[in-house]
């Protein structure tokens, strides 16, 4: 578990897998019980990643290949990490973040084809000892995935990862389990082809007892369960 008095929660997943849906419904929760939530996101969280985020998803970067993706994912991250994640964990809040360091290593790693070596090693550099005490996999079919995501463009344009070929959004599925397979202790898979509400049910059953370890205070008159 990584040293800090917050506690930090990662959702991953492919796309459409309904990681925002999720981590509003935890908020929810917890913010009704209490607690001091921060949301937030990747690429993106700050102002400097904000930045960041335009270039990656619009494409811009991929001319400069993969190498250069990754490496401005990196550098998204630490602006990320120092200027809103740290802080909040260091006040004892709780952090919810759609896509972390697991993006990286299945996005650029597994089928940007770039080292594990190198992969690690800005990872390393980008989040200089913050690391997720509990990460959610959401887990379902990439073609039921695209669909959703899709529909909830509204007919806007696909991003840059969207668009490629449901092959590739199959292998990161399969990389996101292999990344549960060996970290059991941090990492959960949660079914996502199922009702709003099961799924949410399911992530509750597995946060509450990270909270309640934390011994995490409440705000006055607040209730006492999750």
């Amino acid at each position: 578990m990584a040293e800090h008095s917050g506690l930090f929660v990662t959702f991953e997943g492919g796309e459409g897998a309904g990681k925002s849906t999720q981590i509003r419904r935890l908020a929810d929760l917890l913010r009704r019980r209490g607690y001091d939530v921060l949301v937030t996101r990747e690429p993106g969280g700050s102002p400097g990643a904000e930045a960041v985020r335009h270039v990656l998803l619009s494409g811009a970067a991929e001319a400069s290949g993969v190498r250069m993706e990754a490496i401005l994912f990196a550098a998204a991250r630490n602006d990320h990490v120092e200027e809103v994640i740290r802080p909040a964990l260091a006040s004892g809040a709780i952090v919810l973040c759609d896509r972390f360091v697991d993006s990286s290593r299945v996005y650029q790693g597994a089928t940007g084809n770039l080292e594990p070596e190198l992969i690690e090693a800005l990872q390393r550099v980008a989040v200089n000892g913050v690391v997720p005490d509990c990460t959610i996999i959401l887990d379902l079919p990439a073609e039921i995935g695209l669909k959703r995501a899709r529909k909830r463009s509204s007919g806007a344009a696909p991003d840059r990862f969207e668009r490629e070929e449901i092959e590739t959004h199959e292998k990161r599925r399969e990389a996101y389990l292999d990344i549960a397979t060996n970290d059991p202790a941090r990492c959960h898979v949660v079914e996502a082809d199922r009702p709003e509400e099961e799924v949410a049910t399911a992530i509750a059953a597995i946060v509450e007892p990270r909270v309640g370890a934390l011994g995490f205070a409440k705000a006055s008159g607040a209730e006492t369960a999750l």
